[in-house]
């Protein structure tokens, strides 16, 4: 309970909020590093979760081989990247490291989500004259909208959660105040450090949750 307190105290002390490894800095940095992880994640995992849930081939096998991925940690993979010639690239290991952490979530939502599609609205929509590319923006991603946004939502929750590890390869964000406080031996820094994840992860969470209630979720015909 002491610990608690003492961590508390030090979240509360302004000194600690200011100046380059100051809280507020560390979390835009932490923002950062996930905006961009999700965003090349999205743009690399969702064309093609789109395109193969719309044809119906090579979806099972795509999602086999990201979920593979996950079976490797992704420490493991950046400790790899590390001793590569990518390691020179300031945050680029740390970025690909993530990006292929967050891919899997994402292909298998969007595309579980394409293949749920009610197949006699897809018939009917092409029925009506539908070509391939309409039928995809105006029939399928809209009703498939509630399976790719949990998909980015689970990506952007696992990002800010693993997006500490930036610390352990000299990169910012809040991983680095539970770095600086194994170093400093301080208890409650680290659980300071902990709380703030959890609490960013939490806040990210309820973001989506937000938008998803938003998202259309009634079926429409074409």
């Amino acid at each position: 309970m002491t610990t608690l307190v003492d961590a508390w105290a030090w979240l509360g002390d302004p000194a600690h909020w200011a100046g380059d490894d100051g809280i507020r800095h560390r979390l835009l940095q932490h923002l950062a590093l996930t905006v961009v992880c999700l965003a090349l994640s999205c743009a690399i995992a969702l064309p093609v979760a789109l395109v193969l849930g719309h044809l119906g081939k090579g979806g099972a096998l795509a999602v086999n081989l990201s979920n593979a991925g996950r079976a490797v940690p992704t420490f493991a993979v950046l400790v790899l990247l590390l001793l590569t010639p990518l390691g020179r690239w300031g945050e680029g290991p740390t970025v690909v490291a993530l990006v292929l952490f967050a891919v899997p979530p994402l292909l298998t939502n969007a595309y579980v989500g394409m293949r749920e599609v009610d197949r006699g609205v897809v018939r009917a929509a092409r029925g009506m004259g539908m070509t391939g590319r309409q039928t995809l923006w105006r029939v399928e991603v809209p009703l498939s909208l509630p399976m790719i946004l949990n998909g980015v939502r689970i990506a952007a929750v696992q990002l800010v959660a693993t997006a500490t590890i930036a610390a352990l390869a000299g990169g910012g964000g809040l991983g680095r105040i539970i770095t600086a406080g194994f170093n400093l031996a301080s208890t409650p820094q680290v659980v300071a450090g902990a709380v703030l994840v959890a609490g960013f992860a939490l806040v990210v969470e309820g973001i989506f949750e937000a938008v998803e209630r938003l998202a259309p979720h009634r079926r429409r015909g074409p």
